[in-house]
Formats: C-alpha cells, structure tokens, sequence
C-alpha cells in the first residue's frame, strides 16, 4: 500500500495592506493639516455666505437694543450702538482673511524677488541688506502704525504697510537659501556647463526655495491678521465703519468689565483662524523639510 506524505499546510496569506493615494491618504497621513484646513475652510464659508447667514445689516444702528445679552434674536448680543454683534463677526471674518492673505501673497512674492536677487548678485547684497536690517530693526507692529499715520485709514493701506513691515523677514530668508544652494555640486556643475544666471535661478534655485517660502507665508498670514487686529483696536487701522474683528473688539473695551461678550465672540474667532493658518504651516513644514519626515 503506498502512503503519500501529507501536503505542507499553505501559510496564511493576509490580504495586502490598503495603501490610501491622493488628497485624502495625504490628510489622514498629517491630520495637522487636515485641522488646519478644515478650520480654515470653515471660515472662508462663514466670510463668503456672511450675507445669507448674517441676521441683519453689520453697520445698522439701532440705540433702542443698545448692549443686549446673547439672545434668540441676536445670538452673539449688540453692541454700544445696537449693532449685531454676530453680523458683524461673520463680516469681519472677510476683512481678517483678506489681509491675511494679501500680505501673505504681496510679501512672500516682493521678498522672493528680493532674497533672489541678493542671494544671487554680490555687489548688491550689501546695499540690500543693510536696507533690510533697518527696517528689521523696528519692531512689525511698530513700522506699521508708523506707516498707517502717514497715510488715511483703509483696507489697502492696512495691507501696504504690513507688508512692508514683512518683506525684510521673507527677503532674508530666501537669501540664506540662495546662498546655502550656490554652494551645491549641482549649482557648481550647472555654472560650469555654461548655464547663464537667469536660468540657473529659474531652473536650480527657484524651486528649492519654494518649500521654505511656502512655511514661511502661512506663518506671515498669522501674524498679519493679529497686526491688523492690533492696528484696528487702537484706531490706526480699518476705518471703524467697516466690521472688522479689531473694531468690534475695541468698541467693547470700555465695557469688558460688564459685558465681556462684546470682545469674547471676536476675539474666539481670531484665535480659531490663526490657529488653523499656525496648524497648516506646522504640517507643512513637517512634511516638506526631509528631516522631519517620518521614516517609511
């Protein structure tokens, strides 16, 4: 009688594991960002559809409903001049986000052009710089209530002189990566191939600037939305007419004590904003800096 040897049992096969690609995979691979841009996002809603979830006009004064408790009617309370508190939040989301951007564009593109151009070219790094650190010797806050006395009081005006008092921040720091890619073999092997100057920062150093640029603008857009907070709370920024987040803040100052909901509600959506602007620039720099990547 012939007897076969019993087969080998076959090792369990488990099923490979589900590899998420594209928008999604990258957000739950850095929920920092997922945060940040979810909450962002959120703002940017309330600030575009502030005419349909507003209740009333921002700037409507009614004196008969003048420092009103939060109530069904009027959810975040009124102000010393009966105006909706809550309106005027939700409009003054679009004054915060507009200059956070802004200066974040104007700066970041004015201090890329200057850091290149410095970085690049040595005779004029000197008299650039130099021009630089003076206007970093004066405190941001400082330079832009200088600037904002010179001029009358307006949205653009806002956005100018806090991005000028941001332009030396950004300029410096592209400079510092210029010089530190001059130094790469492949800088050198470029120049040596006759690669002109124009195109080496076109196709060498520009797009390895990007990545720190890109971290450093969304902390420029922080700061810029508390510098325009600043700046509208002590009178020198936003004409007090336009709802902005500052205003609403600095109308209620005389009356925190009693009524703190008038500096509360604002004052909770300006820190919500920066920190999901701070929690993009944190993932961000986490996932472009190759040294603070995660091991595979």
């Amino acid at each position: 009688m012939t007897t076969y040897a019993a087969a080998p049992a076959l090792p369990d096969i488990l099923p490979p594991k589900r590899i998420r690609t594209g928008w999604v995979g990258f957000l739950l691979n850095n929920p920092t960002i997922a945060i940040g841009l979810a909450l962002l996002l959120s703002m940017l809603f309330l600030a575009v559809a502030a005419p349909w979830l507003g209740t009333v006009d921002p700037t409507a004064l009614e004196p008969i409903k003048r420092n009103r408790e939060p109530s069904w009617e009027n959810w975040f309370g009124t102000d010393a001049f009966g105006r909706d508190i809550y309106s005027r939040v939700l409009y003054g989301a679009r004054v915060s986000l507009t200059v956070g951007f802004s200066v974040a564009l104007l700066a970041s593109a004015s201090g890329l052009l200057i850091g290149l151009v410095s970085g690049t070219i040595r005779r004029a790094d000197s008299i650039i710089m130099r021009i630089m650190d003076g206007l970093m010797s004066i405190p941001p806050i400082l330079l832009a209530i200088a600037l904002m006395a010179l001029t009358r009081a307006s949205v653009e005006n806002v956005i100018i002189a806090i991005t000028i008092a941001e332009i030396p921040r950004v300029s410096r720091l592209v400079r510092g990566v210029v010089l530190t890619l001059r130094e790469q073999p492949y800088v050198d092997a470029a120049i040596s191939c006759g690669c002109r100057t124009p195109m080496l920062i076109w196709r060498h150093i520009l797009p390895n600037t990007l990545a720190p640029l890109t971290v450093q603008a969304t902390y420029i857009c922080a700061s810029a939305m508390i510098t325009e907070s600043i700046l509208s709370f002590i009178g020198a920024g936003v004409p007090p007419i336009i709802p902005s987040w500052g205003n609403i803040m600095a109308d209620g100052r005389t009356l925190f004590q009693i009524k703190p909901y008038i500096i509360f509600f604002p004052a909770v959506f300006l820190s919500l904003t920066v920190l999901a602007v701070n929690l993009l620039g944190d993932g961000f720099r986490d996932v472009l800096d190759p040294r603070k990547s995660k091991s595979a």
